[in-house]
């Protein structure tokens, strides 16, 4: 039975969240002049500034703005939102977030999704929409699961709120969910902005051998912290569960590594949901739990997706595989868009995009 849920947020872990940024033992300055050795220590100090004197802690009622709920799936405790449509027939979509989001990042498209008419949209377009945040992240249990072990809570999750036949949208962790909810047989369709592929493909493109090229220079100088993630999740979250300016750093890096910007990550998100994302990691104490995924995770999973399939690509995804490379894993892929703008937070950085791509796959298998 899935129990109404507001987040809480206590003053007291506000005055706590203060006392330690005001507190915080900096390190020196890095030695360059850009953010090759990582976050920048002026930004840094800027960001959490902001969130100690600045930040209203909004993301709380953001998210209580919406219909939460928690309930035990198979004997673990899910937090989720559940939105559901104006349209009786909409169809049912279960969202899955990935690191370092949150169900924070759907907020934006919520509304379109779900009430598309009122949003200048077609009604024929509507879904209900279940958005979970991931075991061992915001405000679900913390136990060690596996992707294929998530994909299933999922479906007991999708079934029990009476959808038997539902559409399944993800990206970063979320996408790896949701390409393993196609074999549940109750999926409609998949559709993921994250889509690894094997991508050293015979006779490339110039635009194959450019992504390919990115990939590699991201698996050379940007992967250490899935590493450290995927090797020794405990010992990281001592620091980033006990420093807020840790936390912060762990975080922003990637709004700056992954976004579409100019230069700084507030091009392409704007301060205060950095801050949001930032903060709901902070005030559920999630570093290492969110962690853990990437421990009982690292043998990625590439095999082929035989389910209906959509796939977007944003210019600044990590992977970015061309069609015919999307077709090798995604046997029946009905669509296929390489898109002008946005990186890899695509719901968060381009919603009226988003939900352009969720419509637009989602037409060809209601």
């Amino acid at each position: 039975m899935a129990e109404p849920f507001q987040v809480p947020l206590d003053e007291g872990d506000i005055a706590d969240l203060r006392e330690r940024l005001r507190g915080t033992r900096w390190p020196e300055a890095e030695t360059v002049d850009d953010w090759s050795q990582g976050v920048p220590l002026a930004y840094v100090r800027e960001l959490c500034r902001d969130w100690a004197e600045e930040y209203d802690f909004g993301f709380a009622r953001r998210l209580n703005a919406f219909p939460q709920f928690r309930a035990t799936v198979d004997g673990v405790g899910l937090h989720f939102l559940h939105v559901r449509s104006p349209v009786a027939e909409a169809l049912p979509l279960v969202l899955t977030h990935g690191w370092p989001g949150s169900v924070l990042e759907f907020l934006d498209v919520l509304g379109p999704l779900t009430d598309p008419a009122k949003h200048g949209g077609d009604p024929a377009d509507a879904f209900h929409v279940v958005a979970p945040s991931l075991p061992g992240f915001g405000w679900s249990d913390k136990p060690a699961l596996k992707i294929g072990r998530v994909a299933e809570l999922w479906d007991a999750l999708m079934t029990s709120l009476g959808y038997h036949r539902y559409g399944a949208q993800g990206g970063d962790w979320g996408a790896a969910v949701t390409n393993a909810l196609a074999r549940s047989g109750h999926v409609a369709g998949v559709h993921v902005n994250f889509a690894p592929v094997r991508m050293d493909t015979a006779d490339p493109t110039p635009g194959e051998r450019q992504a390919l090229e990115d990939l590699q220079e991201f698996r050379r100088s940007g992967s250490g912290y899935s590493a450290q993630q995927g090797t020794r999740p405990q010992t990281l979250g001592y620091g980033l569960t006990d420093s807020p300016a840790g936390q912060a750093a762990w975080i922003a890096e990637k709004f700056w590594a992954w976004t579409d910007h100019r230069g700084r990550p507030e091009d392409a998100v704007d301060r205060q949901r950095i801050l949001d994302a930032i903060s709901v990691y902070w005030f559920t104490a999630t570093a290492a739990s969110s962690a853990r995924m990437y421990w009982e995770n690292n043998d990625r999973d590439l095999s082929t997706v035989d389910v209906p399939a959509g796939v977007s690509v944003f210019p600044k995804e990590i992977v970015r595989p061309s069609r015919r490379q999307a077709e090798q894993r995604y046997t029946d892929l009905r669509w296929f868009e390489e898109l002008p703008a946005g990186g890899h937070f695509a719901a968060l950085e381009q919603p009226g995009l988003f939900v352009e791509q969720v419509r637009g796959f989602f037409r060809l298998v209601r």
